[in-house]
């Protein structure tokens, strides 16, 4: 999840069920905010769980409508993936959890370089 010009948080599921889905979106994200989301299926109820709901045709080959688009979640995990080929070629679903949060904690402070190094050391 990326909030608008704010924090990306990032999770490794099980699977992208909407049972798996909405309890974390539900814990996260206050209710009355709007999300938006491509057509997967799972999201289909968010507006019954009193969430405004922004959703483009992904499966139409539709990107964006409007101001709806995922792009800072794209965005993330295409620089997530790339990462892990390009220094680790492959991680175990055990360890993944841990380079997701990584990246997670880079992303977040991407415009802060400085703090990188002094908030990771602060947090232990």
């Amino acid at each position: 999840m990326a909030h608008r010009d704010g924090d990306t948080m990032a999770k490794v599921v099980a699977n992208a069920k909407r049972r798996t889905l909405e309890p974390f979106i539900r814990k996260h994200v206050t209710t009355g905010s709007t999300i938006h989301t491509d057509d997967l299926r799972s999201y289909l109820h968010l507006p019954v769980a009193g969430f405004n709901h922004g959703v483009f045709i992904y499966s139409a080959g539709e990107y964006a409508r409007g101001t709806c688009h995922v792009n800072s979640v794209e965005r993330f995990w295409s620089r997530l993936k790339n990462s892990i080929r390009g220094t680790h070629v492959d991680v175990s679903r055990r360890h993944l959890w841990k380079y997701v949060k990584e990246f997670e904690y880079r992303c977040n402070r991407r415009k802060m370089p400085a703090l990188l190094f002094s908030d990771l050391v602060a947090s232990l």
